[in-house]
């Protein structure tokens, strides 16, 4: 993969809807306007877009061999478990952090975002490299494991609050785990023809309804730039370096794994991408003196848009330089 190629992957991904509209809210918060969605509005958006991953994936998924995704949800599950460990021992030993605030980002740099998940789906779309259709699938693995993982290693190290089993139930019930996963089991019982009577609704409007989740990010993000700047740079570095580190790296293990440039692309992009609805929800419960601010800041306002502007077409370039089809 050339370097024109990688500015022609930018382009197309910068000239999208969906970082357009990210932009745009982001650029509303610097003029002082007001295109914030009322909470009712971004709640109703975020259950949706959660719901249409899950089913669109419960649908294909329901005609996959096993043996085709064996491969791929070990190297999702594993990265889902490694992640957070080097993030917390990094985050300790070079960042001087306290247990709860390395233990927070660790959750938030281990588990994924569904809208991110969702912009790579389109953007591999655009440049007509075709994911995989379990992909959904891999996203569900990979969003709970590693907040269990850090919030154990809070407990190892004297931090956490509360009994373990309300702080797993607080994962495994959370909003986006119920709807993925349960979107999968809807999206497999239903199949093709099910899910083509919902399609209109649950598909074609997807596009759309990622664009007015998007305006809503872009002036969360911004109005989250005043936090990252009271953390100094050390925040922001990792914010950035560590996302492309994981993003190649799980590429790289995607493209070992046998999934094409599109797959790769995708879950290079989940392995880059950092919770902000899923994790924050969990460490309110166990680790309740955790700065949560820094890591919301950290994910949304530095890790999210880097992932959105330079992340996609990097790792995109990185898996069609490897082989992908």
């Amino acid at each position: 993969m050339n370097v024109m190629s990688i500015f022609d992957l930018a382009r197309v991904n910068l000239l999208s809807a969906q970082p357009l509209c990210f932009a745009v809210g982001a650029l509303a918060v610097a003029l002082r306007g007001d295109l914030k969605l009322p909470r009712q509005a971004f709640d109703t958006l975020a259950i949706y877009l959660m719901l249409s991953i899950g089913l669109r994936g419960g649908t294909e998924l329901a005609e996959i061999r096993a043996a085709s995704i064996a491969g791929p949800a070990l190297v999702a599950f594993g990265l889902g478990v490694a992640i957070p460990v080097w993030c917390f021992f990094g985050l300790r030993w070079r960042g001087r952090l306290s247990v709860a605030d390395a233990a927070s980002l660790a959750a938030h740099y281990g588990s994924v975002s569904a809208v991110t998940f969702a912009a790579s789906l389109a953007y591999v779309e655009a440049i007509g490299a075709k994911p995989e259709s379990f992909m959904p699938a891999l996203l569900t693995m990979m969003e709970a494991p590693a907040i269990v993982v850090a919030l154990v290693l809070a407990r190892r190290s004297g931090a956490g609050h509360g009994g373990f089993g309300a702080v797993l139930g607080e994962v495994l019930g959370g909003k986006s785990v119920l709807l993925l996963v349960g979107g999968l089991v809807i999206g497999s019982a239903i199949g093709p023809v099910g899910y083509g009577k919902i399609k209109p609704f649950f598909g074609d409007l997807f596009p759309g309804a990622l664009c007015l989740f998007m305006l809503e990010l872009g002036s969360l993000a911004a109005s989250r730039l005043d936090d990252l700047r009271k953390t100094g740079w050390f925040i922001v570095g990792f914010a950035t370096f560590m996302p492309l580190l994981h993003g190649l790296i799980g590429v790289f293990l995607g493209h070992q794994a046998g999934l094409s440039m599109g797959g790769a692309t995708v879950i290079g992009t989940l392995a880059a991408s950092a919770s902000y609805i899923a994790a924050p929800a969990a460490i309110r419960v166990g680790l309740p003196q955790a700065n949560l601010a820094l890591s919301l800041a950290a994910s949304l306002a530095v890790t999210f848009p880097f992932n959105l502007v330079v992340g996609l077409p990097v790792y995109a370039g990185f898996a069609r330089w490897l082989g992908g089809n």
